[in-house]
């Protein structure tokens, strides 16, 4: 009887490259997160009486629309593998609602500063700007390379073969979108 060995295909390196990356994200959202859990207890009253309260419903609207833009990412994605459709209007109402989403928070940080709240106004003001500031950051980055994604879309750069480029940027689209409910909540509601 002849043993037949199966060979599983081993993802490319763009795909181990991003999994590695996010794991190393998500060590450093996690630190960040614990030191807000174990920082805010030292504190006494949380928020401190002479800082500005966050602005949670402004901030809830504007969750809304990053965890909409869930959804046109996924659409982006599935279109391309399915059949090689274009995923640029996908793409482009991906980057619309993180747009709007990074507009409100940039709002709101200018609202902030003008009432005191800064990095160096206390502990308060120090983790709420790493924190989102982190993420905010990683939405910026991540917006970067939705554009460049629409472009090489828009170019005809994708296929339903050949489509890397669209599912990494969605993954790490969806990266962004899945950490920013734990961060809300526990900044802003808690």
């Amino acid at each position: 009887m002849e043993t037949v060995a199966i060979r599983r295909a081993a993802p490319d390196r763009s795909t181990l490259g991003l999994v590695i990356f996010l794991a190393a994200e998500s060590m450093t959202f996690a630190g960040l997160i614990s030191a807000h859990i174990i920082l805010r207890p030292t504190q006494g009253v949380w928020p401190p009486l002479d800082q500005p309260r966050l602005p949670a419903g402004m901030t809830a609207v504007a969750t809304l629309f990053l965890l909409a833009s869930a959804w046109p990412a996924y659409k982006a994605a599935k279109t391309v593998a399915a059949d090689g459709t274009a995923p640029t209007r996908w793409l482009v109402g991906t980057w619309v609602l993180g747009a709007l989403f990074l507009g409100i928070q940039g709002y709101e940080w200018t609202q902030l500063v003008g009432h005191g709240l800064t990095m160096t106004s206390s502990i308060y003001g120090a983790l709420f700007y790493t924190v989102i500031g982190f993420h905010a950051l990683h939405v910026a980055v991540a917006m970067c390379a939705l554009t460049i994604t629409v472009g090489k879309s828009m170019a005809g750069r994708y296929s339903a073969a050949d489509h890397t480029g669209v599912r990494l940027c969605t993954v790490y689209w969806w990266y962004v979108v899945v950490v920013w409910p734990t961060l809300y909540v526990l900044v802003y509601l808690m």
